[in-house]
């Protein structure tokens, strides 16, 4: 008989209860009293493994039992707190009983292909630049090699998108991670420039293929009144990879080389490839309806505000990645807390995901959801290039965070609402395409004009409030338009 999720979690809570307290009371105290650091790194290696199978426990949990989203943020609260697993545990051992197991859902396991796709992307965003200078690039190609990704992906996109609605999204997955792994896995065989670039190229385009296909998937099969929440968990898992990716890649990169932690992605890929093969065939989420090839997409004021509201979106982020570390380092403040300040960032949007809070995106217009994010996302570019001290930063980039929350669901939802399922998927090539150009030109547009620094975030600041006057214009006009069609037909 397999071990229910909760037991499961509750011995791996006791399992890190026990390894916290014996970390903080026995090994530091050796360390720093008796001079016996090896306690200390012993005990905090394996108090980091058992962490992580308490986060696969909650996680398991959560899919399994489908229990509110609090006590998976409370089980994970309480890990933090000495003999807060302990407490926790009386608790659970309380709710096992009433609890019933679940079947997989089946939109996880695309959940988790989506996290793949971002996971990968954001893998590489520390370690690809010293990679490529370790190969033997010079400057100038390291910043070639990390932008290739991003302007291959763009035309991984397209034609991701024109296929997905010729063969099905689910044969385009089946390729996109066939290929990833294996663009993944080649980064083994790079001993110089020339090979570097052609592997990013590959990869870049390969891995285009997955995102567009996997956003049709879960929009066809995800009722109506659902989309703006259900737009708001699959951005979850693009804010958990945003949160994880770099500092996994920075970490496992100190440890091994920068091919092998490659090659680990490529192992998550192939498992995402055997679970989409053993669960996703023949199932009503790969169902291709006969009309497919027949429909046409339909250009509509929607389209354009979705595929614009994704290139201003990237724009801010490439700008955020580009000028961040340099306005922290000439604050006089480490390197290491321009991660935490990004780390900050994503918290606070995958909170505001995954908390009840997500249901506001079923209910209020997408359009005036979008404009609050645009509107909340320039202004706290402007309070960036404004802020010199700790509090006012991660102020600034907390705020950040809520405007990406309201942002990614508004353009997801607008899009979904303007085309149709036999459209759908090249609609979404279209927009993470303008994701990967949003990307590209946040960095080289504020590269080329050589605003740095407060100037840098005023700029992306009036840009982002130059959309949101775009945004309105288009909501009214669109107001006035269809007033006038009711007016004809009432006459």
């Amino acid at each position: 008989m397999a071990i229910h999720p909760i037991r499961f979690l509750r011995i791996m809570g006791i399992l890190d209860g026990l390894s916290l307290i014996t970390l903080l009371f026995i090994a530091m105290p050796l360390k720093y009293f008796a001079n016996l650091p090896i306690f200390v790194t012993i005990n905090g290696s394996l108090h980091g493994g058992i962490f992580v199978l308490y986060i696969i426990a909650i996680a398991i949990v959560q899919i399994r039992i489908q229990w509110n989203i609090f006590w998976s943020i409370s089980a994970i609260a309480v890990a933090f707190i000495p003999f807060g697993n302990f407490i926790y545990e009386l608790k659970l051992k309380k709710m096992q009983p009433q609890s019933h197991v679940k079947p997989i859902p089946k939109q996880w396991l695309v959940y988790a292909i989506i996290f793949f796709s971002f996971f990968d992307l954001f893998v590489q965003l520390p370690v690809m630049s010293t990679y490529a200078l370790s190969v033997g690039a010079t400057t100038f190609i390291a910043g070639i090699v990390v932008g290739m990704y991003s302007f291959m992906n763009t035309f991984g996109n397209i034609f991701s998108g024109v296929f997905t609605d010729k063969i099905g999204a689910f044969k385009i997955l089946i390729f996109g991670l066939c290929a990833s792994v294996l663009s993944l896995l080649a980064y083994q065989i790079v001993d110089d420039t020339t090979t570097l670039l052609i592997v990013r190229c590959i990869h870049g385009f390969s891995s285009g293929f997955i995102t567009p296909a996997a956003f049709t998937l879960l929009a066809n099969t995800t009722a109506n009144s659902k989309q703006g929440s259900g737009s708001a968990i699959t951005g979850s898992f693009v804010g958990i990879a945003a949160i994880v990716g770099p500092a996994t890649g920075g970490i496992l990169a100190s440890k091994i080389s920068v091919p092998n932690v490659l090659s680990f992605v490529a192992l998550y890929g192939f498992l995402s490839l055997i679970g989409l093969l053993l669960f996703l065939r023949n199932t009503p989420l790969t169902k291709k309806s006969s009309s497919q090839i027949k429909d046409k997409l339909q250009w509509n004021n929607g389209l354009m505000k979705a595929y614009g509201g994704a290139f201003f979106l990237m724009f801010s982020q490439g700008v955020l990645a580009y000028l961040l570390p340099m306005y922290v380092e000439e604050l006089g403040y480490s390197s290491r807390m321009s991660g935490t300040l990004m780390s900050v960032f994503g918290i606070v949007a995958v909170l505001i995901f995954l908390l009840p809070t997500n249901r506001i995106f079923d209910y209020i217009n997408s359009s005036y959801t979008l404009l609050i994010g645009v509107t909340v996302l320039g202004i706290s570019q402007i309070i960036i290039g404004q802020s010199t001290t700790t509090l006012t930063l991660y102020a600034a980039l907390a705020l950040y965070g809520m405007g990406f929350a309201f942002f990614f669901p508004a353009i997801n939802t607008i899009l979904i609402e303007s085309t149709t399922k036999e459209t759908r998927g090249k609609a979404y090539g279209y927009f993470y395409a303008f994701f990967s150009m949003g990307v590209v030109a946040g960095s080289f547009i504020l590269g080329t004009l050589n605003l740095i620094g407060t100037s840098g975030f005023w700029f992306t600041g009036l840009v982002l409030f130059s959309f949101s006057a775009v945004i309105i214009t288009s909501t009214i006009r669109s107001k006035q338009d269809l007033f006038s069609w009711r007016k004809k037909v009432n006459e």
